[in-house]
């Protein structure tokens, strides 16, 4: 049985779920730029798009489409079709990252020092965005869309879930380099880093977030929002 949803604000709801998107997408580009390696949610687009003609956006979404097709498949009846959005949230984010890629294509960073200030800045900028994304209130990430869908079905705890999943893409993307690149790409330094501090940041953000999206959208009671990690 499915919930009603209630959205007093769809079209400010809207505007700030992009916003947190676009926030992402640049944080995506900025650790793309580094080469410092991606967060575990996009290693697996990024090296994907080195095998292959198509760019680090165009993976995204199919990944993406991938995940939306998953949860599908593990809930069945139990799908709740407004996720489905998440296809059309999958398309602004994939091409956003190809987006800010361009802008950003005149950025050349010198130095293990510049690329890693680059890093830390993609790693802030994703968390802010996720805080934004779940301030918005509309739908979740496809990732975590997958998670939830799990938990669901199976007897495991939402974090323990997170972790195996982003440990799986991450191994997949290591696996998937070695054999087709013959390198490691897309998994370094950074991708550890993403992985221990976007969800720390985003226990700062996330309170701060929801403030800012309440007084957008002329609310004066405190909201609970979700609790997302990247």
């Amino acid at each position: 049985m499915q919930t009603k949803r209630t959205f007093p604000h769809p079209v400010k709801q809207t505007i700030l779920l992009a916003i947190g998107l676009i926030l992402m997408a640049l944080g995506v580009a900025l650790s793309i730029k580094a080469d410092l390696g991606t967060s575990p949610i996009s290693s697996l687009p990024y090296v994907t798009s080195l095998m292959s003609s198509l760019s680090v956006g165009t993976t995204t979404i199919i990944m993406n489409g991938m995940f939306v097709l998953i949860q599908i498949a593990i809930l069945r009846r139990r799908y709740d079709p407004f996720q489905l959005l998440q296809f059309p949230a999958a398309i602004l984010f994939g091409s956003m990252i190809d987006l800010w890629g361009q802008v950003l294509s005149g950025l050349h960073p010198n130095g293990y020092l510049f690329e890693l200030l680059l890093c830390i800045l993609g790693v802030v900028l994703v968390a802010v965005g996720v805080s934004v994304e779940v301030a918005a209130k509309l739908v979740t990430t496809a990732g975590e869309g997958v998670v939830l869908a799990v938990c669901q079905v199976a007897p495991v705890r939402f974090g323990s879930m997170k972790t195996a999943f982003d440990v799986t893409l991450v191994c997949l993307s290591v696996i998937l380099s070695l054999l087709f690149l013959h390198g490691l790409y897309g998994v370094r330094e950074g991708t550890v880093l993403a992985a221990i501090f976007v969800g720390q940041i985003t226990r700062v953000t996330n309170p701060l977030a929801q403030k800012a999206a309440d007084r957008f959208m002329n609310e004066s009671h405190p909201s609970k929002g979700a609790t997302h990690e990247a």
